[in-house]
């Protein structure tokens, strides 16, 4: 496993409702609808956690008939953790500290996949709004309902969370329909209002 997956990894699995997942995983092949039946958790969440552990390869998908179903892929947990951090690279790229600098954010505002209070720093709280954002999928129409029930996984405020995604450019909205049209905020700037 290279050193940036064995980063991924470790920042994956930092997450207590991704590790009951892969707990649940280990014992059987799921479909969403069961895992979210098993956790407590709502199936928007559990398609959020599964999409980041699908792509750092811990879990893979098949579909069989009307279902998408998950299993765990052994191979990924199968080298020594000492293997892992030996290959790291001390001398971490600009990337890399924003990469740490998120999942510090994260993991001091987010308790279970919730976050717990929004900071009042902009930049913080821009980052959670990129999390939130990470639900969602690129081009896909969204009513408004639905945006609030997927983002009141993650929030509670979701008037702000979608106001939020509208103006810094993660969404555009359309006749009440909104559409993922970027996974991150490109500038800090607010737009001015026309």
């Amino acid at each position: 496993m290279e050193s940036v997956n064995a980063l991924q990894l470790f920042k994956c699995l930092a997450d207590t409702s991704r590790l009951k997942i892969l707990n649940s995983l280990s014992k059987e092949d799921m479909y969403v609808e069961r895992l979210a039946e098993r956790l407590d958790l709502s199936p928007a969440t559990i398609s959020s956690h599964l999409k980041k552990l699908e792509e750092i390869g811990a879990v893979q998908s098949r579909r069989e008939q009307y279902y998408i179903i998950y299993s765990l892929c052994p191979d990924v947990f199968s080298p020594r953790i000492i293997d892992l951090i030996q290959k790291e690279d001390n001398n971490a790229s600009e990337d890399e500290r924003e990469e740490i600098y998120r999942q510090k954010i994260l993991s001091t505002f987010m308790l279970n996949g919730k976050i717990t209070r929004m900071p009042a720093q902009l930049k913080k709280k821009l980052i959670l709004i990129e999390e939130i954002c990470r639900a969602f999928d690129m081009g896909r129409p969204y009513a408004e309902k639905e945006m609030n029930i997927i983002i009141a996984d993650y929030y509670d405020d979701f008037c702000m969370v979608r106001r939020f995604f509208v103006d810094y450019g993660l969404f555009v909205r359309d006749n009440g329909v909104y559409f993922k049209k970027h996974e991150k905020i490109l500038s800090l700037q607010m737009p001015l209002a026309h």
